[in-house]
């Protein structure tokens, strides 16, 4: 069992860290061939941050689920097996929401860009390919509601 446990939390942290990304050199599949808003800029900083992770209760619930079938077949009585598996299913559903959130944490950059027009944006987004610093002309491409900042073609 503790081998069909292991197997179980080492698949739900590969899904999850599957899941997300907003790294600018990822487009998401919906804003592919759309029209996107672009506006000139020049980077004055540039700031590492971290993006926290996610806790939408999944790996809560697969952390439960799991600790709490294992913990259950390891009691001798009915009585003794439900109270293990309660107390293992809770420390797994801690153990899962650690995961979850661990697994889908990036690190980023907080860009503070000012724009032609004098005005300044704040953007936010993961680490990607290029290496942008206070300077760089830039351009932000806006889709959907969502923001990303690559260099300005030359």
């Amino acid at each position: 069992m503790k081998r069909w446990t292991m197997m179980a939390a080492l698949a739900l942290t590969a899904v999850l860290t599957a899941c997300s990304t907003s790294s600018p050199d990822v487009i998401q599949r919906g804003d592919a061939q759309r029209l996107s808003r672009v506006e000139d800029g020049v980077v004055l900083s540039v700031r590492a941050v971290t993006v926290d992770g996610s806790q939408s209760g999944i790996g809560a619930a697969v952390g439960g689920v799991t600790g709490a079938v294992a913990g259950a077949t390891r009691g001798g009585s009915s009585a003794e097996s439900n109270v293990i598996g309660l107390l293992v299913g809770a420390a797994g559903a801690v153990a899962g929401n650690t995961i979850e959130r661990m697994a889908t944490r990036e690190d980023a950059t907080e860009l503070l860009i000012q724009l032609k027009g004098g005005e300044r944006r704040a953007v936010v987004q993961a680490k990607g390919s290029e290496v942008l610093a206070p300077g760089d002309a830039v351009i932000l491409v806006t889709t959907g509601g969502k923001v990303r900042v690559t260099k300005a073609p030359k």
